[in-house]
């Protein structure tokens, strides 16, 4: 079969500029709205699963594992820990162990004028210094860390968007729980949700929400060294909270929890996906309706081609390349603003915030949706205006 010339297909797409620039611009809307699908779902799950280091461990109370906010154990519990357990991590004597609350509170800007913003609901973590020795991922960016007393707190870098502004910076204040806080710094912990919280001194939260008790204890261990014997393992601090039933503890690596979160979160995912289908199924009807309109104009065209000897096979193939080159286009252009402008923007979700990831896989993901997008698209309206006999189609208007 005697194939038409690539050059044909090419030179058809400048015939009606604004018809393809109406396929080119579908196209690259369909991909982009599956990019940013593609990139929702990759950084909520990189974040969550990112979350937490390697040896660290939370001890929470039992029925509690599946959230911490939920969770409270004696404040005495910290105490018990250091000593009964062997193979905390030290550095200059002080054991990684840290005492926190977690606990959701609504928290709103205080503007300048007086009354406050809407408020929404903000993790915040009640900590000590010691938590800058478990959470190896946090680093101050700016500012200090806030004093006991005196109502100040730590934002993360992506609080800001949690809150619905664009930027917050020490200085600024926060009504939490109605009552007013200073910034007085901002810490970065590389793209995890803990990004999102806002922190403060531990005995400050437990005054503010009347409470004794604390969420969990995290701990870094060294890991058993068979050789020098040093050490400990998950198993020994699962033993240990076994034994003592009068804690009510539960032991759980801290990347096992956010991958629980993870988890949980998995029907969100569904959702964003299924959104994305959905409308790059309309996207795909538009395309037909646009497709079948450029070919219908063209039926003449079509017939005389036949006429000097292609086969309607050959046709086909060439009409099918000509979408394809637009929905290419348009697929590279929306990669193009998936990665420039879409990459890391902050998106809120009911544990806080995260970045959009699009990385080289939701890159792939989006080209191929757009070239199915051209090849599927082409197919059902160049069919039906190859349809008619060369007699009929080269009377065609």
């Amino acid at each position: 079969m005697r194939l038409l010339p690539f050059e044909y297909a090419v030179r058809n797409l400048g015939r009606a500029r604004l018809r393809l620039a109406l396929s080119i611009g579908g196209a690259a809307l369909v991909v982009l709205l599956v990019l940013s699908a593609g990139g929702f779902v990759n950084g909520m799950n990189r974040s969550l699963k990112t979350t937490g280091g390697e040896n660290n461990l939370i001890i929470l109370g039992a029925g509690s594992e599946d959230s911490v906010e939920r969770s409270e154990i004696m404040a005495s519990v910290p105490g018990i820990v250091a000593a009964s357990i062997p193979g905390i991590r030290t550095r200059a004597g002080a054991p990684y162990l840290s005492p926190e609350v977690h606990v959701m509170l609504p928290a709103s800007p205080l503007l300048a004028s007086g009354p406050t913003a809407a408020a929404r609901q903000v993790v915040i973590r009640g900590v000590t210094p010691a938590a800058t020795l478990v959470h190896s991922s946090v680093r101050l960016a700016e500012g200090r860390w806030p004093r006991n007393g005196a109502d100040e707190v730590l934002i993360g870098s992506n609080a800001a968007t949690v809150l619905g502004l664009k930027s917050l910076a020490p200085g600024d204040r926060l009504t939490i729980d109605n009552r007013p806080w200073t910034i007085v710094g901002r810490f970065d912990a590389q793209g995890t949700v803990v990004d999102a919280e806002v922190w403060m001194p531990l005995e400050d939260i437990k005054t503010a929400t009347k409470r004794e008790t604390i969420s969990c204890v995290v701990i870094t261990i060294d890991p058993y060294d068979a050789d020098t014997g040093e050490g400990t393992e998950f198993a020994d601090i699962a033993a240990f909270a076994m034994t003592r039933p009068d804690l009510e503890l539960a032991v759980l690596t801290e990347r096992e929890y956010y991958s629980r979160l993870a988890a949980f979160f998995g029907p969100i995912r569904i959702v964003a996906w299924v959104t994305a289908g959905l409308v790059a199924l309309g996207g795909l009807f538009g395309g037909l309706n646009t497709l079948y309109a450029t070919f219908a104009a063209r039926i003449r065209e079509l017939g005389t081609l036949q006429a000097i000897g292609f086969r309607r096979g050959a046709i086909l193939i060439s009409m099918v390349q000509e979408a394809t080159l637009a929905a290419a286009t348009g697929s590279l252009l929306a990669c193009a603003v998936g990665v420039f402008l879409l990459d890391g923007i902050a998106v809120r979700f009911s544990m806080g915030a995260f970045g959009l990831a699009i990385d080289h896989t939701v890159i792939g993901i989006g080209l191929a949706g757009g070239l199915l997008l051209g090849l599927f698209g082409a197919l059902p309206p160049a069919a039906r205006c190859l349809r008619p006999s060369i007699p009929v189609a080269l009377k065609a208007s």
